[in-house]
């Protein structure tokens, strides 16, 4: 049964044209639940490698930089969404944008509430570049090379912001990582309550959940591993990560399965 549902899959693509396939994924239950364990995992798999493995942060950035611009090189050739590519990359921006936050504060010196100013600022202006070049900030219209690009921007600002805000209400303000994570997962709750009861614009109400799944998620990450010294479980980074490293890996086999291409001007709720 999977073998024909694959068969008649690739006959539909190759009928296709390349630029009316959609080149990230629908977005369905799935799709917020991977998105979470890969924020998480990107928390801690950044302070695994340095920490833990005592790289440092310099050469864990520089490591990861690399190691992304590969993955994204990868993304951008396949002109498609494909489930295995897609989210390794949606991995490694997670782990690098945890990064550029942490240099920020502990190698230059930079205050978390500057951090969120900056990448808030950051994010809006490349919402407003995006808007006015495009037209729209659907994710259900990536098409082009270049609505990617502005995309995958996207991405890495929200995970620098969520990271910086994360840290900033947690540790600065001192909530904890507990109260930080249910404050997130109210918000969250919030913007979906109010996009199906009250018809949020469902573009608005994507982005907004988008960008504080990151910061609900970098508590959850920091709560699991961090010692009970500091207010967390005490797992570790190790185990925390390759534990929601095993949870993404089965997701995207089962998206793999159960993919559908979404071809240039097919419905769909953002939220959805």
């Amino acid at each position: 049964m999977a073998e024909r549902r694959s068969d008649r899959l690739a006959d539909r693509l190759a009928e296709m044209p390349v630029d009316d396939i959609n080149r990230v994924p629908r977005v369905t239950v799935d799709f917020w639940l991977i998105k979470l364990m890969a924020v998480t995992m990107g928390e801690t798999a950044a302070d695994y490698l340095a920490v833990n493995m005592g790289l440092g942060l310099t050469v864990t950035s520089i490591i990861m930089t690399a190691i992304l611009i590969g993955a994204i090189v990868l993304q951008f050739a396949q002109r498609r969404y494909v489930p295995s590519v897609y989210w390794l990359a949606v991995v490694l921006i997670s782990v690098v944008g945890t990064l550029v936050t942490d240099n920020l504060t502990d190698n230059f010196g930079v205050p978390l509430l500057s951090s969120t100013i900056f990448f808030s600022i950051a994010l809006m202006i490349t919402f407003i570049l995006w808007k006015a070049r495009e037209g729209t900030l659907s994710i259900h219209s990536i098409f082009t090379a270049r609505r990617e690009a502005f995309y995958w921007l996207v991405v890495l600002f929200t995970f620098a912001l969520g990271t910086a805000v994360g840290d900033l209400i947690s540790e600065v303000f001192g909530f904890g990582y507990i109260t930080t994570g249910l404050i997130f997962g109210a918000i969250i709750a919030a913007i979906a309550f109010a996009h199906f009861a009250f018809r949020l614009d469902g573009i608005l109400a994507f982005w907004l959940a988008y960008i504080f799944t990151r910061p609900l998620g970098a508590s959850l990450g920091d709560y699991l591993s961090q010692p009970s010294d500091y207010g967390g479980l005490g797992l570790g980074t190790i185990y925390t990560s390759l534990m929601f490293l095993a949870i993404i890996i089965f997701i995207v086999i089962y998206m793999s399965f159960n993919y559908e291409p979404e071809i240039e001007g097919s419905p769909g709720e953002p939220l959805r």
